[in-house]
């Protein structure tokens, strides 16, 4: 039988969660000072007037090799709490484990076919 009164912590967690940020928008934008004025909207560069445009176009290899570097970093970290249990899991969890290392060496073959793992 399901008891929903079981999750009462979870659920109190979730709403506490939530109104938490919310607050602190709508305090924010209450008390914020609102100016608008040109020294507001210009760029600040160490108090230096600035010369030329403030964007800059980055390579798109730069953020492949981010996004691939964050995606096998956070991957990793999903192995420690399996390692830390390791002797009372059991072989079907060495198992999955398994399966999950195989697909990150694939994901890792195809980077590096596709170049994505070279900064050139």
């Amino acid at each position: 039988m399901f008891l929903l009164y079981e999750y009462d912590i979870f659920w109190a967690f979730l709403i506490i969660s939530s109104v938490i940020p919310i607050l602190a928008f709508l305090i924010s934008g209450v008390l914020a000072p609102i100016s608008k004025g040109p020294e507001k909207l210009s760029s600040y560069e160490s108090g230096i007037e600035p010369m030329g445009d403030a964007w800059l176009q980055f390579r798109i290899r730069y953020y492949m090799f981010a996004l691939v570097f964050v995606v096998f970093d956070v991957e990793t970290v999903f192995l420690y709490p399996w390692a830390m249990s390791f002797d009372v899991l059991g072989i079907s969890v060495f198992i999955e484990a398994l399966i999950f290392v195989l697909i990150l060496i694939v994901g890792s073959v195809y980077a590096w076919r596709k170049r994505a793992l070279e900064w050139s």
